[in-house]
């Protein structure tokens, strides 16, 4: 049986100008840089790592300039996707090598990592928060799940979620034509999970039948309020990123393997321990 395959997710880094706090409150840069440093430190390490969206927060040349300095500290290769704070012009100029499916418009990307497809789908409107899958993105979503094997498994990953959490402020601007996405992933039974970041908290669901998440933040959290008591507000809380490790199917039950995703904490922490002693009791 081969091993698992290990996709980290990392969403939200909001990268300013060096020396700017994101809000006047979060270093958002150092946030990043903590987080690298737990990505490299995995074992077994990442086979890729997926960042979806909000790679910086005006968005600002310098700020891609900062962001790629830091990112070159990351061991595992990685992939990129916009969000309502990114420009594609300056992400294509910033990382032109990444194999994006059309030369214009959306960064829309599938990569293959050994058993499985990985499909970055750019749900970015410029200048705008809200998401949009566009038609041509619709299409050429349709036409790679069918083209491509049938029997791979597919994971998606976008900026905005086609799903609301509950969070006001937030829902108002996630992926507002959810509704031409279900069909699609519908119609391909491969495809396995839908991913999301743009609300900076760990949440899951279910979107089309299939198993949905959206990644926390490396830096600050948005309020988790779900009552519209506040203005639309943030905390400094716990910074996580998350693991989806996929299992190739053990039967014919289970022809498209499984997904299991793990919610990482980024930080130093006691530990590990020993559950046993060298006596093979428990301790």
């Amino acid at each position: 049986m081969p091993p698992p395959v290990l996709i980290a997710q990392i969403s939200d880094l909001h990268i300013k100008p060096k020396g700017t706090l994101a809000y006047g409150r979060v270093d958002t840069a150092a946030a990043l840089e903590r987080c690298v440093a737990a990505l490299n430190a995995l074992l077994p390490p990442p086979d890729v790592v997926v960042i979806s969206g909000d790679l910086v927060d005006t968005p600002l040349v310098e700020e891609y300039d900062l962001l790629k300095k830091l990112l070159a500290r990351l061991e595992p290769p990685f992939l990129i996707i916009p969000g309502n704070h990114d420009s594609r012009e300056l992400m294509r100029a910033a990382f032109p090598r990444e194999p994006y499916a059309f030369s214009s418009g959306p960064l829309n990307q599938i990569c293959p990592v050994r058993g499985l497809d990985l499909l970055l789908l750019d749900s970015s409107v410029p200048g705008q928060p809200h998401g949009l899958l566009d038609e041509p993105t619709l299409q050429w979503l349709d036409a790679t799940l069918a083209v491509s094997s049938q029997l791979r498994p597919a994971l998606l990953f976008l900026h905005h979620p086609p799903f609301a959490t509950g969070i006001w402020h937030m829902d108002r601007q996630n992926l507002l034509n959810a509704s031409g996405l279900a069909p699609i992933i519908k119609k391909h039974p491969r495809v396995q999970l839908v991913a999301a970041g743009h609300v900076h908290r760990a949440t899951l669901t279910m979107f089309a039948g299939r198993p949905a998440t959206i990644c926390p933040a490396p830096n600050h959290a948005v309020d988790l309020d779900l009552f519209h008591l506040r203005d639309p507000s943030f905390k400094v809380e716990p910074p996580a990123f998350h693991l989806h490790t996929w299992f190739p199917g053990e039967s014919a039950d289970e022809p498209f393997g499984r997904v299991v995703t793990h919610w990482v904490p980024i930080g130093d922490f006691d530990g590990p321990h020993p559950f046993f002693g060298a006596d093979g009791k428990l301790l």
